[in-house]
């Protein structure tokens, strides 16, 4: 059994000091917990900017619009940053594994992307989101395949999909088809649908769901904001809806609204074994003579220097 932790904290809104000040006491708290493996929210370095719209109607983009975006870049962080730096110090102190949702500054391109920090403090890889859903995909590029990393932690080979890449099926299956136990689902969804999906991964793959999601209201946000909804001062943006699912499909933690919290469970390996009798997806249970499914984890970027021979 190993004790994991789900960090159901809203970001500092564009305050990435601030924010990682916050992440720190937060991993020091559920290390105090007795968690060796403790999962924030999508977007939470960064802040996800819910209900902002960028001045963008077709066909046209407003000087509002792009100071929004100026906002959310500079809020935004680098991989090789003091901010997960300073967050990768404190699991290394604690001994403790952090996935952590974060805004990714690359140049003049945001991508939204989960980092991976194991228990000796050492970043061991980052999933940049594939496919941003709807109008993210006006502020945040597409990840490739280079990022769809699953590792070894204390709790098991763990890996990590974004809110709605969840619904990608092929996704899912390339996580599987790398051995992933334990499966953690960083989202900015907080509807009650959302619980059914994470309750059928965890069936399908016979893994341990991990979601995480923020608690953000329109106060927690600068008075400038302006969201297309949640407009007053308690509205809710972010409600949170945290949960763990056993590989039975069956909730054994949360969910919980409306408040941050540290969620605490144990997750068992040898219980993914037991549910895998008649169950495995990309091995007994599959018909790879009719359905196969190939990855692409080459790095593609836009532009490659090659030096003449």
């Amino acid at each position: 059994m190993t004790r994991i932790a789900l960090a159901q904290f809203g970001s500092v809104a564009f305050d990435p000091a601030a924010t990682v000040e916050k992440a720190v006491d937060v991993i020091a708290e559920a290390a105090a917990g007795g968690a060796e493996v403790v999962v924030f929210p999508e977007a939470f370095l960064g802040t996800y900017p819910k209900g902002l719209a960028f001045g963008s109607p077709v066909g046209r983009r407003t000087e509002e619009g792009r100071d929004e975006f100026l906002r959310c870049w500079r809020g935004a962080v680098e991989l090789a940053g003091p901010e997960l730096a300073t967050v990768a110090e404190a699991a290394g102190t604690h001994g403790v594994f952090v996935v952590l949702g974060t805004v990714e500054r690359a140049g003049r391109t945001l991508y939204c992307t989960i980092v991976l920090i194991d228990q000796h403090g050492r970043r061991v890889g980052h999933h940049r989101k594939v496919m941003p859903t709807g109008s993210e995909r006006l502020v945040w590029g597409f990840g490739d395949g280079s990022t769809l990393p699953v590792v070894d932690s204390p709790a098991g080979r763990l890996g990590s999909v974004v809110c709605w890449e969840n619904y990608l099926p092929l996704l899912r299956t390339a996580m599987y088809g790398q051995g992933v136990e334990i499966y953690c689902a960083p989202t900015a969804d907080d509807r009650d649908s959302w619980l059914a999906s994470m309750r059928h991964i965890a069936l399908e793959g016979r893994c341990w769901v991990l979601t995480t999601c923020q608690v953000m209201r329109r106060r927690d946000y600068p008075a400038e904001y302006a969201p297309l909804f949640g407009t007053e001062p308690d509205d809710v943006l972010m409600r949170g809806g945290s949960a763990v699912v056993s590989p039975r499909g069956e909730i054994v933690a949360g969910p919980v609204y409306d408040e941050e919290c540290l969620l605490y469970a144990e997750v068992d390996r040898e219980e993914i074994i037991r549910q895998s009798l008649d169950l495995d997806v990309v091995g007994h249970y599959a018909r790879p003579d009719i359905f196969a499914l190939t990855v692409d984890t080459t790095p593609r970027p836009p532009v490659t220097y090659r030096r003449a021979t």
